[in-house]
């Protein structure tokens, strides 16, 4: 393995059992079979380029890159050079979204008319952290963006999002805290996405998928970070979920296992580079959105 801070990677490779190098150029010159690339969102690319020079299957944590120009470059890249590439969405591999997308696909719901999703961090994340991220959209709801389409089986064609700063840290780097977008689905269905930087309860992500028949929800058990004030309800007896980790642990382990066993199989992967690029597509259309206060049709980023 290979970080930019030595004393990191030395802790998690002796954790392991595992073998530090100086680079990431000296870890592609281990002979490796294959790479996993969990650092900072501007490294993706690069690192992405180097397993295309090559030809090492690559995991790489989302997004690919903040902006479509470099998105493709990789893109073209890892095609020209033919190598397997998994992004790590891993709510694709929760076992409740993926119950949810085969009620879907089975027919069980009816008609889905309405999908609405939440994703609400349970503390803002550090200055440094926030200036890189590429805002909320990118950073944080781009989940929601790649998850609603992987669900409900339709590519999102419109968003019409709004927000607002209510730290001043946001408004610094022309960012916000809380957030909303509507989206519109081929075929006329609609999207709800809810994205906040600080949750009292805990970090809550969750979605509910309105059916003609039957409507279902994902996320919602003893943990969930919600109360209700019903007369008569109880308070939740557990804990909320402390952050993503806790939230998404299982889903995390078995996107891995997934992409070591597409390696090994020569499988398919199991969220390409194109999916990235529109989950990216519909995070930065939200983005325009919220500036220019008017929808945005993803075609304008074609």
């Amino acid at each position: 393995m290979a970080d930019a801070d030595p004393r990191r990677a030395a802790e998690v490779a002796r954790a392991v059992d595992a073998r530090c190098v100086e680079s990431p150029e000296a870890l592609f010159e281990a002979g490796i079979d294959a790479v996993v690339i969990a650092a900072t969102t501007s490294a993706h690319a690069a690192l992405l380029h180097m397993a295309a020079d090559r030809h090492i299957p690559a995991f790489c944590e989302k997004p690919i890159a903040l902006d479509v120009a470099t998105t493709d470059a990789v893109i073209d890249h890892v095609e020209r050079a033919g190598i397997l590439v998994q992004i790590g969405f891993q709510r694709r591999f929760d076992a409740g979204y993926r119950a949810a997308r085969e009620a879907v696909q089975s027919g069980a719901l009816g008609d889905v008319h309405i999908v609405r999703l939440a994703t609400h961090d349970p503390t803002p994340p550090s200055e440094e952290y926030l200036a890189a991220s590429g805002g909320i959209w990118r950073d944080l709801a781009i989940h929601d963006f790649d998850i609603a389409p992987w669900v409900v089986g339709r590519p999102v064609v419109e968003v019409y999002s709004d927000g607002q700063a209510n730290a001043g840290l946001f408004a610094k780097h022309e960012d916000v805290d809380a957030a909303c977008a509507v989206m519109r689905f081929e075929g006329g269905v609609l999207g709800i996405v809810s994205a906040t930087r600080n949750d009292p309860r805990g970090y809550d992500v969750r979605m509910e998928v309105f059916g003609l028949r039957d409507s279902i929800a994902v996320g919602w058990n003893a943990r969930t970070p919600l109360r209700s004030i019903e007369p008569g309800v109880a308070a939740p007896h557990e804990p909320g979920y402390r952050d993503f980790m806790d939230r998404f642990e299982p889903a995390y382990r078995a996107e891995l296992q997934g992409f070591l066993a597409a390696v090994r199989d020569g499988g398919e992967s199991a969220c390409t580079v194109f999916e990235a690029r529109r989950a990216l597509v519909v995070a930065l259309a939200a983005d325009r959105s919220r500036r220019e206060h008017r929808p945005v049709r993803i075609e304008e980023f074609r």
